[in-house]
């Protein structure tokens, strides 16, 4: 089951804005051959936030980032750095440091020579230099690891020591391009954890680049979903998961079932009785219908209870397969209407029944998880 991180900031309302992008643009060549890589993009980004934008790949994620960094200007728009825009600055004339995939250390130096090599170049002085490197060796935990060179350690220890050198000549913002592709996944999980102890101990704006989803939810105070160069929902983890604003996002965050029903009824301003597979269910959300008054039901696998034996309102379904992975069980599923629909439960040593191929079970939608879904993608800032 994915891990969804708590928010440890306030609403943005309540904090200072660190990064505006507004009616960002960004194409390559001209004519009939241009590409657009950002079509008016705009977020807010605040102070001492975990933000992260995801994507597929090709979705402009990293183009956004290289605009924030420097390394690129846009086409159209502006980026505002507290208020003042950044757009024509060179990188050296932003106080924003960025984290690379492949951490662009040098193997001949020390640990303690990569972290304090930007800050001799900036002209800080050896004892504020000596003081600052053992503040970000013990901030990383690696005081122990000063002397060796970064050819010598781990992947885990690299990474590391490339967010100490970011970090210690306190940028304003910190981007990372997809820091932890490159590692296995326990070192992954590990540095999952590591990165939001150092956002929150430093107080930085990080600013995160990832395709994994999963990342995302886990670290992030909110987070941006990109496709083809537009930003299609910002919202804070939970949100994003519970109320995708369409059928991209739903996909594209966690696993989903996507049914087809039809509005049959309406018990609230927000609760609508839709038909689906031969049973009526309630479905939460702006009820976008086609013409024929179809309308589009995301259902979570973890958000239904599977029943031996029909209750009202369940959906009946029919087994196709189980899957045992561990914590949980997967079952596969067909429905009366020929869709199919993946259900996930919790296994524990209480709930050990084996439903094998063509077991006739019922589905038990829990309170408020059915969302309808929108048609159109709707940028929020």
């Amino acid at each position: 089951m994915l891990a969804l991180s708590q928010p440890t900031q306030p609403q943005t309302a309540d904090r200072r804005l660190a990064i505006q992008a507004i009616g960002l643009q960004k194409s390559y060549g001209t004519g009939a051959s241009a590409f657009l890589a950002l079509d008016d993009v705009s977020i807010d980004i605040t102070e001492n936030e975990f933000f992260t934008l995801l994507g597929p790949s090709g979705c402009g994620k990293t183009t956004l980032l290289r605009l924030i960094a420097g390394f690129n200007f846009p086409t159209n728009g502006q980026i505002l750095l507290r208020g003042k825009d950044i757009a024509a600055l060179p990188p050296f004339r932003r106080p924003i440091n960025t984290v690379f995939q492949n951490y662009a250390l040098f193997p001949h130096m020390s640990v303690a020579e990569n972290i304090g090599f930007g800050l001799k170049r900036l002209g800080w002085t050896k004892s504020r230099c000596v003081d600052r490197v053992a503040a970000m060796l013990k901030l990383v935990r690696m005081e122990t690891l000063a002397d060796r060179r970064t050819s010598e350690i781990s992947g885990g220890q690299q990474q590391r020591v490339a967010l100490a050198r970011a970090l210690a000549p306190q940028p304003e913002v910190l981007l990372l391009d997809e820091p932890l592709s490159a590692l296995d996944y326990k070192l992954r999980k590990e540095m999952q954890v590591e990165l939001k102890r150092l956002q929150t101990e430093t107080g930085i704006t990080f600013i995160f680049v990832t395709h994994d989803q999963e990342e995302a939810l886990a670290m992030s105070d909110r987070i941006a979903v990109m496709n083809r160069g537009r930003v299609l929902q910002v919202g804070r983890p939970r949100e994003i998961y519970s109320a995708p604003v369409d059928r991209f996002v739903a996909d594209f965050i966690g696993e989903s079932n996507i049914l087809s029903g039809r509005l049959v009824g309406q018990a609230a301003a927000d609760a609508h009785q839709v038909r689906i597979a031969g049973a009526v269910a309630t479905a939460y959300g702006k009820a976008g219908t086609s013409g024929d008054g179809t309308v589009q039901v995301l259902i979570r696998p973890e958000h239904v209870d599977v029943l031996d034996a029909p209750s009202s309102d369940c959906i009946p379904a029919v087994v196709e397969d189980e899957v045992f992975v561990g914590t949980d069980t997967r079952l596969q599923l067909r429905l009366n209407d020929g869709s199919t629909f993946t259900a996930r439960l919790t296994n524990s040593p209480e709930q050990e029944k084996i439903r094998t191929s063509g077991t006739q079970v019922w589905l038990r939608i829990h309170s408020r998880s059915a969302r309808l879904l929108g048609g159109e993608h709707v940028q929020h800032r």
